[in-house]
């Protein structure tokens, strides 16, 4: 009699054990939210130009979505659409793999003061054939072409112009390495520039806190503030590795603040040797390490791109960096990174590594 009732207390708890078991097992549990997770549909998680957007220019809008998960690029050609009015707005899908952001690049310059809808139904899959749950649309409207035009010419730096290391507090570079700079490097108000022995070198010259630092702070300070006030301003991605920008205003976004490259980025400038990039960056712009460099098609020149960065810019190991970089605070090339610009930074540090700093002539 015990022995019929022992069986039939470890019959159920047996069956017990073997839900347990199933609950645990990761396949069962896949699709239940986390995005690494096979079954899970793919989501968007960020747009450009953000739903309800006015006042977009229609010369260089930039149309992105930003995924939860891997996609497969060969569902995103057809999946990702734009209409104005009913119609089908001409245009090519890219997708950039290390930051899963796709992008539709119009044909042609958007028509100005018109609405627009950007859509990416479910036919659009992850690598493992989840499409989304459901169809996604945003809205944006274009300003008048007379509203944004492209700048006119580059920013004027003024006595900033000859120096390729401008800081405001110290300019370093790591002791014994190889950093060449062709142009000026100063300082101002601060006084310290170290680590430029042999094998080291500048073609200008040492400025600490001189009345030409001093100078080229004011002037720093001026194309800075010119550069913010840059008219229009087409919303960026958070990173921007793998597009293809015209020449006009970019910016980031107090929500989305800080700006990414992953990858290359190139500027064409559409056969027109004075077309003019102006990034207006809120917080900060970093570059991927040994991945990311940025390419001059098509008559675009160094010295007519310029970075305007609220707080610091790191450029990434051995990476290509191209334009005048001003920074409200810092800005650290990390090993063997190479720029074809300015770094110059209105209150804190220039940190050097082994880096190759050439300067474009002046705008």
């Amino acid at each position: 009699m015990s022995t019929l009732k022992v069986s039939k207390i470890w019959i159920p708890a047996f069956l017990f054990v073997l839900v347990l078991a199933g609950c645990s097992d990761p396949d069962k549990r896949a699709g239940t939210g986390n995005p690494g997770d096979p079954l899970t549909p793919p989501t968007v998680t960020a747009v450009t130009p953000p739903n309800g957007t006015l006042l977009v220019c229609p010369n260089n809008a930039l149309i992105t979505a930003t995924f939860s998960k891997p996609m497969n690029p060969a569902t995103l050609t057809n999946s990702f659409t734009l209409t104005t009015g009913g119609a089908n707005v001409s245009g090519t899908v890219s997708y950039v793999a290390a930051t899963m952001v796709a992008t539709f690049t119009p044909s042609a310059s958007l028509a100005p003061s018109a609405s627009f809808t950007a859509t990416i139904t479910t036919a659009a899959q992850d690598q493992f054939g989840n499409g989304l749950a459901s169809n996604l649309t945003w809205m944006f409207t274009t300003n008048s072409t007379a509203n944004c035009p492209p700048p006119a010419g580059g920013l004027a730096l003024g006595s900033a112009c000859s120096f390729g290391i401008l800081a405001g507090s110290t300019v370093t570079n790591v002791t014994g390495t190889a950093t060449t700079v062709s142009g000026d490097v100063g300082v101002s108000p601060g006084t310290a520039i170290t680590g430029f022995g042999t094998p080291a070198s500048i073609t200008g010259a040492f400025h600490m806190n001189d009345t030409t630092a001093q100078n080229a702070q004011i002037d720093l300070t001026t194309a800075y503030n010119n550069a913010a006030g840059a008219a229009g301003g087409a919303i960026l991605s958070p990173d921007i590795g793998g597009q293809t920008l015209h020449p006009g205003v970019y910016k980031t976004t107090s929500a989305s603040p800080s700006l990414g490259i992953t990858g290359n980025l190139t500027l064409d400038g559409l056969g027109d040797p004075n077309a003019v990039w102006i990034f207006q960056i809120v917080s900060t712009v970093t570059t991927a390490s040994t991945n990311s460099q940025i390419i001059l098609i098509n008559g675009a020149s160094s010295h007519n791109v310029f970075w305007q960065v609220g707080s610091s810019a790191t450029l990434g190991k051995t990476t290509t960096f191209v334009g005048t970089i001003m920074a409200q605070a810092s800005i650290t090339l990390n090993t063997g990174a190479t720029l074809d610009g300015r770094a110059l930074a209105r209150t804190g540090a220039v940190t050097l590594d082994t880096n190759t700093v050439v300067v474009p002539a002046c705008p």
